[in-house]
């Protein structure tokens, strides 16, 4: 796989529940260390395309292909293949476990509200994936955990339990989990939509961070400011459907569509 072939692609997702039709045969490509930003209103479909990514929605139709590639484990793409092949859930069919979790080894998710295990302590909340999941030695493991935590400015609350963090430093572990699974394709759904405002900063230059090391990322966000600064494309979908994509400059400073033209404004008049 060449640097500028997709990581991701995406093609004909569709997904209704009951009578209500939330995706309505959506595209996207996404180039390895790349960085789209998925914006909308609420009910757009938006979350609906990520946890189809991670294996936590099943589409009605349509496939979603991840590469070949994997990566280092220090923040960015390795230049050499990985042992994991080229990976096609087809949702025509039926998807066996097995490769819904082939699935969820080659992306990760950061949700909305941590998710952290609360009996669990940082190091733990960490290293479960790795450990139980994917088999990796434990001191390995716990070695490259540390290193992570140390690089969020986390590591002395490796003993800490989720209930003696902030939110903030709570997401931050969210994305160290994410990380420590050494995943192709990083998934955020609403990163900061549930902290305090004064959280948020640090978080975002977490994820800017990564995205300047050249990890491969699909985020949902209603932080424009961020999207314009981080993001390299930016896809405003309405109505299950993807209503514009271009540049992130383009799509957020003079937006084509009168749709997004209205969603932009708003938004950041609200800010």
């Amino acid at each position: 796989m060449s640097p500028t072939e997709p990581v991701l692609q995406v093609r004909n997702l569709s997904k209704s529940f009951g009578t209500n039709t939330v995706l309505r045969g959506i595209d996207l490509d996404v180039p390895r260390g790349k960085v789209v930003a998925l914006i909308g209103p609420s009910g757009s479909g938006k979350t609906t395309i990520l946890r189809s990514l991670n294996g936590l929605e099943m589409p009605d139709a349509g496939s979603v292909t991840v590469g070949a590639r994997g990566t280092n484990g220090e923040g960015g793409p390795v230049d050499v293949e990985s042992q994991l092949p080229s990976l096609t859930l087809d949702f025509e069919t039926k998807v066996s476990p097995k490769e819904v979790a082939a699935l969820r080894d080659r992306s990760a998710m950061v949700f909305q509200h941590y998710n952290l295990f609360p009996h669990m302590s940082v190091l733990q909340n960490v290293v479960e994936g790795p450990v139980r999941v994917q088999k990796r030695p434990r001191a390995e493991v716990v070695a490259e955990a540390e290193a992570l935590l140390a690089r969020v400015g986390l590591l002395e609350k490796r003993d800490a339990y989720p209930f003696e963090l902030s939110g903030g430093q709570q997401q931050r572990v969210g994305i160290v989990r994410a990380l420590a699974l050494k995943p192709q394709l990083l998934l955020f759904d609403e990163p900061t939509s549930a902290l305090d405002p004064e959280l948020v900063d640090d978080v975002l230059a977490v994820i800017k961070e990564l995205a300047d090391d050249g990890w491969t990322m699909v985020i949902v966000t209603h932080e424009l400011a961020f999207a314009r600064q981080t993001a390299d494309e930016v896809v405003f979908m309405d109505g299950g459907v993807v209503v514009e994509r271009g540049p992130a400059s383009q799509v957020l400073r003079e937006p084509k569509e009168e749709r997004t033209q209205q969603f932009v404004r708003r938004l950041l008049h609200e800010i």
